[in-house]
């Protein structure tokens, strides 16, 4: 368990004899190519080492691809049909082109010819069916899960030659094109697809067709990534389509994030993930890059689950809506970065509306809902009903650095108004296997969750279809699954606006979704040699473009 508040950095000697422990000479040979250099002494080749918190509990693709951490690795070595740009732009990439009939049921993709996995198998129709087939439908009985986002409303796909792939949706899926550049969805190859989740689960035998590919990896250590020579096959859009410039990048596991942003300091690394937010103007003023870009997605907040009491109870849930001071959240915790929650959806997500009056700070009516529901003050400020405090367990989101120090404010703002707050911090291993949606012992899902397009989000909050069941309602709540069912079904964009509209507004309103702020969860240190990295849609860094100078 880490504590995320600001800390000094430590002295360099310390910091050498910590982080010796790196062996970064083992991991990162020395660029053996030296050709001219640039003006800014940048050129081909180099090694970059990014220094990152985690690398997650498994490397089944499945299972990984949405990871914070094993999101990296896999948005190097795997490719999409379609990429997507920090403003949610949709461009071609293994997809050069696609058509979709009036209703949104069916779609055509043209592939790029020429295009190989690393195991030397053609990126070919064939391939492309098998990997919408496990996106949807996983293969749950091995451990192997579908991709959460990934349509519902999906059919079946057929391949009608090497090139061509025809998709077909049993409703109108307006949002099947944006989804394909969502990180889930990463191209594997056939034979990794076709192997046990035992085999899955070994990095090192895993096949994509990016342009980097696994040259050794180590279990809760490293992973170490070799340029792809014949790689030729990028998105138009990010400015080349050849080979990778940097030799190798290395993403090695340090815990500490005072170590992490000491080693870019110093020089021994190139990039430190998950830096606090406080830190972040001092190190601009040393001279290092720091880049918070937001992703499109769900803001940072609590997906309650409502089988749990008292939050089976709308009064206590509508309370804890109006208990919450956003505005000291980030004022407190937070940097001018930072943007306060509008909806449960970022706002920069097409689709988004402002629904600020529903997440206003009113402690006076979150005092007279719970009186309202019976939960009365006791000499000690804590609310008891039957002779039971009002508790809320908060489990802090290891996946985002500043969520144990929001816990902490917001269980000072909540005991004002009669809450007894316990906060349970582990590492994301833990985390993974003790706190799930809807879990006996989880009154509050922390969300740091990205998605590309907003028509997939009702999907994924009941039980049908493959649904994640985020508030444990299951089919109970008519209004609900009515909404879910006319976004999927809605033939076009104008059409569900004011659908997504009346799903925002009734979420909040019913105290499902508990929004904190909006989320910058990809916090970016880097050295001033590295230059070139693009950032996409769901904020993950990309260095197929990046360079280093000397």
């Amino acid at each position: 368990m880490n504590d995320h508040s600001f800390r000094p950095l430590l002295s360099r000697r310390r910091l050498l004899t910590a982080t010796s422990a790196l062996a970064f000479a083992a991991l990162v040979a020395t660029a053996s190519v030296t050709p001219a250099l640039a003006e800014d002494g940048a050129h081909d080749g180099g090694d970059v080492v990014f220094l990152i918190d985690s690398l997650g509990d498994t490397w089944i693709p499945n299972n990984s691809a949405i990871s914070s951490f094993q999101g990296h690795i896999w948005g190097h070595v795997t490719d999409k049909l379609l990429y997507v740009d920090a403003d949610g732009k949709v461009s071609p990439w293994i997809a050069e082109r696609w058509e979709q009939n009036d209703n949104a049921t069916e779609f055509t993709l043209h592939l790029k010819t020429g295009v190989t996995f690393s195991d030397g198998s053609p990126l070919d129709a064939a391939a492309v069916v098998a990997n919408l087939d496990i996106w949807y439908a996983g293969r749950k009985s091995e451990g192997i899960n579908p991709i959460g986002l990934f349509p519902k409303t999906y059919d079946h796909a057929e391949a009608v030659d090497a090139a061509t792939v025809k998709v077909f949706f049993k409703k109108p899926t307006l949002g099947f094109i944006p989804t394909l550049g969502y990180h889930g969805s990463i191209l594997i190859s056939p034979k990794t697809i076709a192997s046990p989740a035992s085999a899955q689960a070994d990095l090192g035998k895993t096949s994509g067709s990016g342009p980097y590919v696994v040259e050794s990896w180590k279990e809760g250590d490293y992973v170490k990534l070799a340029r792809r020579k014949d790689y030729n096959w990028g998105p138009t859009a990010v400015g080349q389509t050849g080979p990778a410039h940097l030799d190798t990048i290395t993403y090695k596991l340090v815990s500490e994030p005072s170590l992490r942003v000491a080693a870019v300091q110093s020089g021994q690394a190139d990039v430190a993930y998950n830096a606090s937010p406080q830190e972040l103007e001092s190190l601009k003023s040393e001279g290092l890059t720091v880049a918070t870009p937001r992703y499109l997605g769900f803001v940072n907040g609590w997906a309650v689950n409502t089988k749990l009491a008292p939050y089976d109870d709308v009064k206590v849930r509508q309370a804890l809506q109006a208990g919450i001071n956003r505005q000291e959240i980030i004022d407190t915790v937070y940097t001018p970065d930072w943007k306060l929650a509008t909806s449960f959806i970022q706002s920069n997500v097409p689709g988004a509306t402002d629904q600020s009056a529903l997440l206003a700070y009113n402690p006076e009516k979150a005092e007279k809902l719970l009186d309202e529901a019976g939960w009365k003050k006791g000499s000690d400020g804590i609310r008891v009903k039957d002779g039971k405090p009002l508790l809320l367990t908060l489990n802090s989101n290891p996946y985002l650095a500043t969520s144990k120090s929001i816990d902490e404010l917001i269980s000072q703002q909540l005991g004002k108004i009669g809450w007894k707050v316990n906060i349970r911090a582990y590492d994301v291993v833990t985390f993974g296997q003790k706190v799930k949606y809807g879990g006996a012992g989880v009154p509050a899902y922390e969300v740091t969750r990205s998605f590309i397009d907003a028509g997939t989000v009702a999907g994924i909050l009941t039980s049908a279809n493959n649904g994640e069941n985020w508030f444990a309602l299951d089919e109970s709540d008519k209004t609900l699954n009515d909404l879910r069912d006319k976004i999927a079904g809605a033939g076009s964009i104008d059409a569900r606006k004011p659908l997504l509209d009346e799903l925002q507004k009734y979420v909040l309103d019913q105290g499902y979704f508990i929004p904190r702020t909006q989320i910058v969860q990809r916090i970016y240190v880097q050295s001033p040699k590295l230059k070139g990295e693009i950032y996409n849609g769901v904020a993950y860094a990309s260095y197929y473009t990046a360079t280093k100078s000397e």
